[in-house]
């Protein structure tokens, strides 16, 4: 039984880390668990009293060669954090998602010998690419949050105390889910079919993959004219950046591409997007398996920096990239990565999709993926959490 107040760190470097704080933290409440949270967090997290040290935006760096331009100021954040917490130490530091920069803070809290449990929500990748990375994850981490059964069972091979405690978005997404209503709530023309495109939210993914969709959107346009593309914007700095890339196509093509951007703090935009379209497009990441638990026909994308991707291809241990094939053990959707990510590919395996026994087919198969998500015995995360602390 608590007998005083926790104190509880938290670093997040996204949205939908953003998204997991802001629930972890509403469940810890709604367990009559009293709690004071900070660290580094994004809006979502803030609106429920999080005290955020460093705007979220400053870990939003990926690829080995973009974090190596940043990595001076991403070692002041993670030194300025141990500072506080040497000073003033929580009782648990839960980073979420973020693994490069969480698990080096987790290693260097350790280093210190701080009385702090330390607790990764979201797997690294670890059983994918790199998985020596397992012998640090035991040696820093005292309890890591999966949110696929396929993780825990990975991890009970080394020795890493797991707990499975389910992906949220599998509970809170319904297995009906009905077309007509997502667009209607975005207020599109129910009539009309729409294509969603989605590069990506950060600003380097928007300068790589926006020409790729916005490419791909020319080519259909021209044979398809009776489609509509959708790009979500999750700021007005992303809508902007977006509107300078379209720029430099037709007029015809910019009469067709609706830019929606982000209005609540939530930041759903991107989930609303893909929920209302036909067929979604999308980046390659966490969004994969949003749109496979909306039931939408997709195909997936990416791109790095070419030396990034050339060490990451040494580097992976299994065939797929995206979620749903890594959930299925097999290709569901169609992945274009790297040199194979061009507009014309795109257009290609979008055109694909507009055949309907074709997208029933995935969609199916998204459906059935999404029951065996919810199916799975998950774990309480905030009675996993205290299951590690002890109190005097």
């Amino acid at each position: 039984m608590l007998n005083r107040k926790l104190k509880i760190g938290m670093v997040v470097g996204e949205v939908s880390g953003d998204t997991l704080g802001a629930k972890l933290i509403r469940r810890f409440r709604e367990q009559g668990i009293e709690a004071e949270f900070e660290g580094i967090g994004g809006p979502q997290m803030i609106a429920e009293g999080f005290k955020s040290y460093y705007p979220m935006d400053i870990l939003s760096v990926m690829g080995i060669v973009e974090v190596l331009k940043d990595l001076k100021k991403l070692f002041a954040v993670r030194d300025g954090l141990v500072e506080t917490w040497s000073q003033n130490p929580v009782d648990v530091f839960i980073g979420i998602d973020a693994p490069d920069f969480n698990l080096r803070l987790s290693k260097s809290l350790k280093q210190k010998n701080l009385p702090i449990k330390t607790v990764q929500y979201v797997s690294p990748s670890v059983w994918a690419w790199r998985q020596g990375r397992v012998h640090g994850i035991k040696a820093s981490i005292d309890l890591v949050l999966c949110l696929f059964p396929f993780e825990k069972a990975f991890y009970g091979k080394w020795g890493v105390p797991a707990a499975f405690v389910g992906h949220p978005l599998a509970s809170q997404l319904p297995l009906q889910n009905d077309l007509l209503e997502a667009k209607q709530e975005l207020g599109l023309e129910l009539s009309q079919k729409h294509i969603a495109l989605l590069p990506g939210s950060r600003r380097g993914e928007i300068e790589r993959l926006g020409p790729v969709v916005l490419g791909a959107a020319e080519i259909l346009n021209k044979k398809y004219p009776e489609y509509e593309f959708l790009i979500p914007a999750i700021n007005e700095a992303r809508k902007q950046q977006i509107e300078a890339l379209l720029t430099g196509y037709s007029d015809a093509l910019k009469s067709r591409v609706r830019i929606m951007e982000n209005t609540d703090v939530e930041s759903r935009i991107g989930r609303q997007v893909m929920n209302a379209s036909n067929i979604v497009a999308l980046a390659s990441g966490t969004a994969t398996l949003e749109a496979m638990l909306l039931h939408r026909p997709m195909v997936t994308f990416y791109k790095l920096n070419w030396l990034t991707y050339v060490i990451a291809k040494m580097l992976i241990k299994i065939p797929y990239y995206s979620l749903p094939n890594i959930i299925a053990g097999k290709k569901v959707i169609q992945e274009l990565i790297q040199s194979d990510a061009t507009p014309d590919q795109l257009a290609a395996e979008i055109e694909k999709l507009m055949n309907v026994e074709t997208a029933q087919i995935q969609v199916m198969q998204h459906i059935t993926m999404h029951k065996q998500l919810l199916s799975g015995n998950s774990e309480d995360p905030v009675q996993a959490v205290l299951s590690i602390l002890s109190f005097s």
